[in-house]
């Protein structure tokens, strides 16, 4: 299977040439265990042109003293926590920093209720154990294990999701930096380079509260929602070219002005103000994040290429917008209505969008 049939590459492969590149001039100092100086990762990570004329791609479009700080971080004995709303860009900026600074992104741990200290750790081959009893043989090493013997960066995505008795599973690992293994009366000591990179909202219901003991281990950086109008519909069109080249899609021309659209109906209900700030309006109960907005024109796209004339139009994205608005059947429905009639009715140029979304409703 070569690299162009996977359906998503992780970030080591699909940006392999930029990361050789930023290698091959990156002559500042690099902490032990890295891959390139901090320098080279937040350049990987914000782009730009380098001397030699190679391109790198933007891979988080905001604040750079944020993504400077993340970086310093993990250069030092502290861990990061990548805190912010749903679709902030946490879990690929996370990724990107693994990649850069570990050449790998997949010790990676999936944060969910049934997240057990195993899946953190090690667990076992229960036959061998059975047959053996103990031993380094029959021991199967989690990420944080692997990680540890590598000197590599390890990614929790959220952490909070996970019982608290499981996140304290990490204390001593990020303060002492070793991974006691009982069972066989020995422990794992952390090669340089080794970290851990989490993410956590504290939007979404199921979420536990970190103990104070695991929070003092991390430096918080906040991701915030894009600046401006123009910031958000800049990271849009840029994931929705990248995802139409992965996916495959037919090509459509393009569709600034629906993008432009849908970061416009998704700022002003999240912010519970119209743009021009005359109109307040009801938020609805879902976050409306920079990467919903990225999935209804992906979604758009992919019916205007396959059931429309090839080019992007309201009726591509109505059924999208509408979808992730009403969240809610009750209450979402009635904030969904006031603004269709209070808002887009009286928009001399949304006529078209007004219409698509009232057939939607007969």
């Amino acid at each position: 299977m070569t690299d162009s049939e996977i359906l998503r590459p992780h970030a080591e492969q699909q940006f392999a040439h930029e990361l050789v590149a930023l290698s091959a001039i990156d002559d500042r100092p690099r902490p032990p265990g890295w891959k390139m100086s901090p320098w080279a990762v937040v350049r990987y990570l914000l782009g730009g042109e380098l001397a030699d004329g190679t391109v790198i791609s933007p891979k988080y479009v905001g604040q750079q003293r944020l993504i400077e700080i993340a970086v310093a971080t993990l250069a030092t004995d502290r861990a990061l926590l990548l805190l912010g709303v749903p679709g902030t860009a946490k879990t690929w900026v996370s990724e990107h920093l693994a990649a850069a600074i570990s050449g790998d992104s997949t010790l990676l741990i999936q944060g969910t209720a049934g997240t057990t200290e195993e899946t953190l750790r090690y667990g076992w081959n229960y036959a061998r154990l059975l047959a053996e009893g103990p031993s380094s043989e029959a021991l199967v090493p989690g990420p944080v294990y692997r990680g540890m013997q590598r000197g590599a960066i390890v990614r929790v995505e959220e952490l909070t999701r996970m019982p608290p008795e499981v996140q304290d599973a990490l204390v001593t690992v990020l303060s002492e930096k070793v991974l006691p293994v009982p069972e066989l009366d020995s422990e794992i000591a952390a090669i340089r380079g080794f970290n851990l990179i989490a993410t956590a909202n504290n939007r979404d219901r199921g979420v536990n509260d970190m103990s104070s003991a695991l929070r003092r281990r991390f430096n918080t950086v906040v991701l915030p929602l894009p600046a401006t109008a123009e910031e958000e519909i800049l990271i849009v069109s840029r994931r929705v070219a990248e995802l139409g080249v992965a996916l495959a899609l037919p090509e459509v021309p393009a569709a600034h002005d629906e993008i432009r659209r849908v970061v416009t109906v998704f700022r002003e209900l999240r912010s519970g103000m119209t743009a021009d700030q005359r109109t307040s309006l009801k938020v609805p109960t879902g976050t409306l994040s920079t990467a919903e907005a990225i999935s209804v024109v992906t979604n758009g796209l992919a019916l205007a290429a396959h059931f429309g004339d090839g080019e992007l139009r309201a009726t591509d994205i109505a059924g999208g917008i509408v979808g992730a608005v009403v969240s809610d059947p009750v209450n979402d429905a009635v904030v969904w209505r006031e603004y269709l009639e209070g808002v887009v009715a009286n928009r001399a140029d949304w006529g078209d969008f007004y219409e698509a979304c009232r057939a939607l409703d007969s």
